[in-house]
């Protein structure tokens, strides 16, 4: 396969063109034909143009690419080697959300041949690939994994709106379903990942290395947000701490904040719905998830206090929240956890603005019911919620210039901290 794959007699395909698929789809369509296929057709259109419509890559990305971007089946079948890289959520009560990967995998087997490959990048909890979607594959395609069509799994390391951590630059997981499917992949992968792959020794293995790295992020995120709580009863700052806790040489940097996103906010729950379906209920992991997520009404609750002690009329409170994505320098919404901060300072009638550089209004509308704002003057309190590149060059000045006298500042990733010195300032 690998061999007929770089001597351009096969093609690969990429299931799924977002913020991990397309990286990917235009990573090998530099080694190899490539087709690039997604069900939206107005993002293959705006690919087709050289736009990358989660606005990560820029046009040069797509020069010298051996790919055809579509949303037809019968193209599809062209290929011989698939990658499934489609979002894998969870729903309002965080229960795992399968449907796209199990889409994608009735896709596959409309056009999957004997002699083919599949291999899923989606984060999905240890079992998923053997136990729910292969059988879909092998369903509609009436073909026997793992005996007509080889299969593996090599999770996912997009990191959005980050240049340095790339696809080609990080060590990419891989495994396939026998010895020579592993190979296989791996040499595949190995066309592209400039860092090298790691042979996990099984799918299972694979899926349960993927799941960890981003609970394992999640649960030390939720133990510097409690501190945060806790030392913002005492009136320490809690970066403060972390600065000088950190001069030790094995202590771990992580910092306090929103955790939203498609990754870190939501993968752990695909880790504890497997464990509860084995009948173990997670303690640890479920316990940092609640802090996590209860972090954004927090932050509103706090503030709602504070200007309430300050004097502050709620009923005619304004308040300026910039930044909505789930992270800086992205425009990426999902799972923002910005949107209930939002909502809970509204459900108290604060009028809320929000700006953002990066988001679109339309989006913002239709997932949480709110839009973007013009920037006016005369908050009663600023909330910097994503370090935009846009807002980490503003000086107090500036703020000041936004806000009432005794406005309040709230600084919830620690930013601007020992440069506000006359807004009423907070951080978490």
């Amino acid at each position: 396969m690998y061999q007929s794959l770089i001597n351009k007699e096969e093609k690969l395909a990429v299931i799924g063109l977002g913020y991990v698929g397309l990286p990917i789809a235009l990573a090998f369509a530099k080694h190899t034909k490539v087709i690039g296929f997604d069900i939206n057709a107005r993002r293959i259109e705006l690919m087709k143009q050289g736009i990358d419509p989660s606005n990560e890559l820029p046009q040069e990305a797509f020069e010298n690419s051996d790919i055809e971007f579509t949303n037809d089946l019968s193209l599809l079948r062209e290929a011989k080697f698939f990658v499934v890289a489609v979002p894998t959520p969870v729903d309002d009560h965080n229960v795992p959300d399968l449907t796209p990967v199990l889409k994608a995998s009735e896709t596959i087997g409309r056009v999957i041949k004997k002699g083919d490959y599949v291999v899923y990048e989606s984060t999905v909890y240890p079992g998923c690939t053997e136990e729910d979607c292969l059988p879909v594959v092998e369903k509609v395609s009436g073909l026997q994994a793992g005996v007509d069509f080889k299969y593996g799994y090599s999770p996912e390391r997009i990191n959005p709106g980050d240049t340095v951590h790339t696809l080609e630059n990080v060590v990419k997981v891989v495994s396939g379903n026998d010895a020579e499917a592993l190979d296989e992949i791996a040499k595949t992968y190995e066309l592209v990942v400039r860092a090298g792959v790691h042979r996990a020794s099984s799918v299972k293995v694979a899926e349960a290395a993927k799941i960890i790295e981003n609970t394992q992020r999640d649960l030390n995120i939720a133990l510097m947000n409690e501190l945060s709580i806790i030392f913002g009863k005492m009136d320490i700052n809690t970066f403060e701490v972390l600065e000088a806790a950190g001069t030790k040489w094995n202590f771990l940097k992580f910092f306090p904040g929103l955790v939203g996103g498609h990754c870190i906010g939501v993968d752990p729950y695909y880790l504890t719905y497997k464990a509860n379906k084995l009948g173990y209920q997670s303690k640890v992991i479920l316990a940092g998830r609640s802090i996590n997520d209860e972090m954004a009404a927090y932050v509103a609750k706090k503030l709602i206090r504070d200007l309430i002690k300050g004097g502050t009329n709620i009923l005619e409170a304004k308040v300026l929240v910039m930044g909505t994505t789930f992270k800086e320098n992205v425009s990426d919404i999902r799972n923002s956890k910005v949107s209930d901060m939002v909502k809970e300072l509204k459900d108290y009638c604060i009028n809320v603005h929000v700006t953002d550089p990066y988001a679109e209004h339309e989006e913002l509308m239709h997932e949480y019911g709110y839009g973007l704002n013009e920037i006016e003057k005369d908050y009663d309190a600023v909330i910097v919620a994503v370090n935009h590149n846009e807002y980490t060059n503003k000086d107090e000045a500036y703020f000041k210039s936004l806000t009432k006298p005794n406005a309040i500042f709230v600084d919830i990733k620690g930013i601007f901290r020992n440069k506000i010195k006359e807004l009423k300032y907070w951080s978490l």
